[in-house]
């Protein structure tokens, strides 16, 4: 387990000029317009989580590559969760897919706790912050030390969610995800009543699957 609690990156003032533009161009003509999200998002230099190579397309509306199969999702993605997210500072957050950072420092300063679970060293390693707790382990595993959550978040596209992520949902707890539904990558959000959630797909989004939540494939004859 590694934990460590650091502040979001600062930045250069083009890098901010860039941020801004961001904003302005991919978020707010969107539908992202929460003043606490978008300052969150206004704080977090995106160049920093991205390998060096990549740093000019760190604020493209699109995916980044940041190496093993794994991306950055584009911004409009992670502003698009948080606002159906409704997340508050009264929340226990579990963050499923690290990465090499970026969503959890965005996420840090909205919310009351934030653990963070992350399968990959090198990524895991690569982050220049790690904003909560973080946990080195499987993805779909979670982090029950700290459960029950009111908010799990999942950095990227699942075709299901895991027994032990639902089970490490409070009562009335939210997900929100990517959803592989029919073929169709969609933001999608549950709630847990009783012992199970179901996802509701909503929007297409831009999500990148992620391996470990992929349903187990059927045989045909």
């Amino acid at each position: 387990m590694v934990i460590e609690q650091q502040a979001a990156t600062g930045s250069t003032g083009g890098s901010a000029a860039m941020r801004r533009a961001m904003i302005d161009s991919q978020l707010r003509v969107s539908g992202v317009n929460d003043p606490a999200i978008l300052a969150a998002m206004d704080r977090v230099a995106r160049e920093d989580f991205v390998p060096e190579s990549r740093r000019a397309v760190a604020y493209a509306d699109r995916a980044v590559p940041l190496g093993n199969g794994r991306v950055l999702m584009p911004a409009l993605t992670h502003g698009q969760m948080l606002i159906e997210a409704q997340v508050s500072a009264d929340d226990n957050v579990l963050l499923i897919g690290g990465g090499t950072g970026y969503l959890a420092a965005v996420v840090a300063p909205l919310v009351g706790k934030l653990t963070v679970v992350e399968s990959d060293p090198a990524l895991a390693g690569a982050a220049p912050v790690k904003a909560g707790e973080w946990v080195t382990g499987p993805l779909a595993k979670g982090a029950a030390a700290n459960a029950p959550y009111s908010l799990i978040l999942i950095d990227g596209a699942v075709e299901q969610l895991s027994p032990e992520l639902a089970a490490q949902l409070a009562d009335n707890g939210r997900v929100l995800t990517g959803l592989l539904d029919n073929g169709v990558m969609r933001l999608a959000s549950g709630r847990k009543a009783g012992d199970s959630v179901v996802l509701q797909p909503l929007a297409e989004a831009d999500f990148a699957a992620l391996s470990e939540f992929a349903a187990p494939r059927k045989w045909s004859f």
